[in-house]
């Protein structure tokens, strides 16, 4: 059965979980405020299926056929009207958020099922601003998302079995591996994550070693296919400094306190790929070039 699906955010991670549902059969309706956002996300969005194509990952009536299922939508009531899933991937801001899913209390279907694909922000406290908290859960991708395969799914304080269940088994439909987990600061992924790229950069910060020699113990050591201090990069400085504000104030414990390193960086703007520099820098399509001459 494939439910009609609305993804709120036109974002790297909205147009993957769109180009994701649509893929396996869903009709989906991609929401942001800005037109333009969203023909650059269904830009991407075929980019990406085009080179899927080429690898043979999928045939171009498929293709066609995906692409087909995604409407694109400015306004959000009219938007979710008949959807039976919402998932949110708007920024990774408490107050957009939870004025997001106040709007989806009133204009989502009454069945409807509310995801948020927050990395870090209380699913319980997002549902707490909604009339059924039950029907609220969490869907945090991965990214890239079409070639990532785990959901981390949270429930919150009041989320419903039925609804996990349901979701277990979309996840499952469109080629996921689901993880369920429960609502505190960071759930599994960035709890333990982002304190291993903050003693990265603390490594850095204190002279212990260099970028690439960073990087290179934990890739040839530990066969991350990806380095800390790169990984930060492609996540999004801000991003970080935003989950590790999280972890932080959520225990209260000093081992979650962000570097004083990344604050600088994002204060200063220099936030990885997505500025062009960070650790490294970054060409415009987002290619890494070299360490950033700051760090050499």
């Amino acid at each position: 059965m494939h439910l009609p699906i609305a993804v709120i955010g036109a974002g790297t991670m909205g147009n993957g979980i769109a180009h994701v549902f649509a893929q396996h059969g869903f009709g989906v309706t991609l929401i942001d405020v800005q037109a333009a956002q969203l023909e650059k996300a269904l830009s991407i969005i075929s980019k990406n299926m085009d080179r899927q194509v080429s690898k043979g990952l999928m045939s171009a009536a498929d293709r066609t056929e995906a692409l087909g299922r995604i409407i694109l939508e400015t306004e959000l009531a009219s938007g979710v009207k008949s959807a039976s899933l919402v998932v949110e991937a708007a920024t990774e801001n408490t107050a957009l958020k939870l004025d997001i899913f106040r709007k989806l209390d009133q204009h989502a279907p009454a069945g409807c099922i509310l995801a948020s694909n927050t990395s870090s922000i209380s699913i319980t406290r997002i549902a707490a601003a909604t009339s059924r908290p039950g029907q609220v859960i969490g869907m945090h991708f991965m990214n890239p998302v079409p070639v990532m395969k785990l959901v981390e799914v949270i429930n919150g304080y009041a989320t419903e079995a039925a609804i996990t269940q349901t979701i277990i088994g979309l996840c499952r439909q469109i080629g996921k591996i689901s993880c369920v987990v429960n609502d505190y600061p960071g759930f599994i992924a960035n709890r333990i994550l982002m304190p291993m790229i903050n003693e990265a950069i603390y490594s850095l910060f204190e002279g212990v070693a260099a970028v690439t020699e960073i990087d290179t113990v934990m890739k040839l050591g530990m066969a991350h296919p990806m380095g800390p201090l790169q990984l930060a990069d492609f996540i999004g400085l801000d991003v970080c400094l935003s989950i590790l504000g999280v972890l932080h104030e959520g225990f209260g414990n000093p081992k979650y306190a962000p570097c004083p390193l990344l604050a600088k960086m994002v204060t200063a703007g220099y936030l990885g790929v997505k500025s062009g520099e960070g650790f490294y820098t970054y060409d415009a399509s987002g290619k890494l070039c070299e360490v950033s001459a700051r760090f050499k």
